[in-house]
């Protein structure tokens, strides 16, 4: 299934069904009217969502057209949002660029921390641009929505509470990251509100593109109409969503509606791009000595999104502009 969530000047706005190619969506407010209330009530609704969504490929009932413009966020809030970072070579460049090593544990404990979920930005929200000197930035990753999790679970089921799949922006302000880090208690003014794309995918439409907790296809990245990076999201994803997702859980349960990414994904093979400005500018710092691309102005743009083998955009398009506040 295919869902999203119509903005409709509620603070969660309205559940719908979209059609696989991204085109028409029905109501489902007789089933579940905003997302949290499907995700809550998994179990109980699945089942009528299916089969709406059957009516609505079959065309046998009746529906509207899709407007990007006009859907929210999937989730327009969350209970919360928890982002790792699980592609080893991004990990590596972005602790270049502020002068730190990476963890010894690089390879054996997940990169996580705990972002803020109470407001997230529409995917084609403008985004807002406080102060240039913060260093505004775009990650491209993907995030797993997950439902009630208990505490320890195992990689080995850790998937079965995976019930929905997204893409996200994670936007952060890298000037602002060394001093809080250097505090030693975490981000925080260093992540403002995320974006995420206009459509949230069960596992099931992925087909064999889902497998073992990662997703085989390319994340594609714009940057002011001009691609940026398409890397595989897939092979270079150290930690796949289970091992992520059993590691968050080792001390905590977790309710439906809790997000958890994978991080900026990132390839060695440098053919494929960045999905992050910082990655660039270490890579220009490694060959150069000098930092040439700037962090984000008013007046940028950049668009995220994930095409299947035959070309169709799976999850919508996150597409947003920089404005000045």
């Amino acid at each position: 299934m295919k869902l999203a969530t119509l903005n409709d000047n509620t603070r969660d706005g309205r559940l719908i069904l979209v059609s696989r190619d991204g085109s028409r969506y029905v109501e489902v407010a007789d089933i579940a009217p905003t997302m949290q209330d499907a995700l809550d009530r998994w179990n109980e609704v699945e089942g009528a969502l299916k089969a709406r969504s059957a009516e609505l490929e079959s065309s046998s009932i009746p529906s509207h057209p899709v407007e990007i413009s006009k859907l929210h966020s999937p989730l327009p809030r969350a209970y919360e949002w928890i982002d790792g970072s699980a592609y080893i070579n991004h990990i590596v460049l972005v602790r270049k660029a502020r002068g730190a090593e990476p963890p010894e544990t690089l390879e054996t404990d997940p990169l996580i921390y705990q972002g803020g979920s109470g407001t997230f930005l529409a995917p084609t929200q403008d985004i807002p641009l406080v102060d240039f000197n913060w260093g505004l930035d775009f990650e491209a990753e993907i995030a797993v929505i997950l439902g009630d999790t208990p505490q320890g679970v195992t990689p080995d089921n850790a998937l079965d509470y995976v019930r929905l799949i997204v893409l996200v922006n994670d936007i952060t302000l890298r000037n602002l990251i060394p001093p809080e880090l250097a505090k030693g208690f975490g981000f925080f003014n260093s992540k403002p509100s995320s974006a995420f794309s206009p459509f949230a995918l069960t596992p099931d439409e992925l087909g064999d593109a889902w497998k073992n907790g990662r997703v085989h296809l390319p994340l594609r990245t714009t940057y002011n109409g001009e691609l940026f990076g398409d890397p595989e999201a897939g092979p270079e994803m150290h930690f796949g969503f289970k091992e992520l997702i059993a590691h968050i859980a080792k001390t905590r349960p977790f309710t439906a509606g809790t997000i958890l990414g994978s991080g900026t994904v990132s390839n060695e093979d440098r053919s494929r791009g960045s999905s992050c400005l910082a990655e660039k500018r270490m890579i220009e710092k490694i060959d150069t000595g000098e930092f040439h691309t700037p962090f984000m102005n008013a007046g940028d743009t950049v668009e995220i999104e994930m095409l299947d083998k035959n070309g169709h955009n799976l999850f919508g398009t996150i597409s947003q502009k920089v404005v000045k506040v």
